[in-house]
């Protein structure tokens, strides 16, 4: 199978830096795994590459949707996968980077359920749980999808949700997706290790920098363009805070305070995130580790 680059990681702990220098090391490409980096106008508060690094290397997934888009694990899989196989195509081994947790793990663990969103049915379902209790769904799986039914509880609301949305798009049983073999590329994992009070000290930094870099301003732009701050993806560290503070509920100062609070918060999510990760990768702390032992790591895993 081909060979995929990850780079994985907490926020602030220097993925795409390291990125930049891998691609251009391997001559290769840069396929975002994160969740907010692909919208329009979302610059300084989602810490995108530098225009000079998006100039130097081709990034794929920065900058392409609109911020009223969704763009899901699930849609990420799919074009993903694509881009990974027209890259292996041209002889090249794809360099995937983000902190998006799920994104990262449809690649490695591949997804199945992938299917198109449809939000009438998500809504109309979501209005008979609320109306007629998570029974009724429960009984409408097993007419549908007995199989599956015998394998989740009748009280778990999201995965029978989940089941009845993918038979009514898709007309398949999520039991028989569910059966199917995952699919893999032979792994390359570099997992990006900081002391924990180091790493705040970078995202304390980091939040410090994007004020002076003009978030507020981003922010007020954003609204500007007619865009409504309730859209999910607004509902982000650093832009939900900046809002906050633009409607007169809360401070400048409290606002920074609450943006650092918040991106420590999910660091440690990210950190447990991956942690799972830590046995097969190689854990590439830049604070100690030579970055000469990290490209012969990579080398080796490629020519083998």
């Amino acid at each position: 199978m081909g060979k995929v680059i990850y780079i994985i990681g907490p926020t602030a702990s220097g993925k795409t830096d390291l990125s930049i220098i891998l691609a251009k090391h391997f001559n290769t490409e840069i396929i975002s795994a994160d969740s907010r980096q692909c919208y329009k106008y979302l610059d300084i508060g989602t810490a995108k590459p530098t225009k000079q690094q998006l100039l130097e290397i081709k990034h794929h997934f920065i900058d392409t949707f609109d911020p009223t888009e969704r763009f899901t694990a699930g849609m990420f899989h799919k074009l993903a996968y694509d881009k990974i196989n027209e890259l292996h195509y041209n002889g090249k081994v794809p360099i995937i980077v983000g902190g998006s947790g799920l994104y990262i793990d449809s690649l490695i663990h591949g997804l199945q359920d992938y299917c198109d969103f449809d939000e009438n049915l998500r809504n109309r379902l979501q209005r008979d749980l609320k109306l007629y209790g998570v029974e009724y769904l429960y009984n409408q799986l097993k007419i549908v999808d007995e199989e599956y039914s015998l394998k989740v509880s009748s009280n778990d609301w999201r995965r029978i949700l989940r089941a009845l949305e993918f038979y009514y798009l898709t007309n398949k049983k999520f039991s028989e997706i569910t059966n199917l073999p995952k699919n893999q590329f032979c792994n390359i994992i570099i997992n990006l290790v900081w002391e924990r009070e180091e790493l705040y000290q970078r995202i304390n930094k980091r939040v410090d920098l994007m004020m002076e870099m003009g978030l507020v301003e981003e922010v007020r732009n954003i609204l500007k363009l007619g865009y409504d701050e309730n859209i999910n993806s607004l509902n982000t560290v650093g832009y939900k805070e900046i809002l906050s503070y633009l409607k007169g509920n809360i401070n400048l100062s409290d606002a920074i305070e609450l943006i650092k609070k918040n991106t420590r918060n999910y660091a440690k999510k990210q950190i447990t995130f991956f942690n799972k990760y830590k046995e097969q990768a190689f854990n590439f702390s830049p604070q100690i580790d030579n970055i000469d032992k990290l490209i012969n790591f990579v080398e080796d895993k490629i020519i083998s």
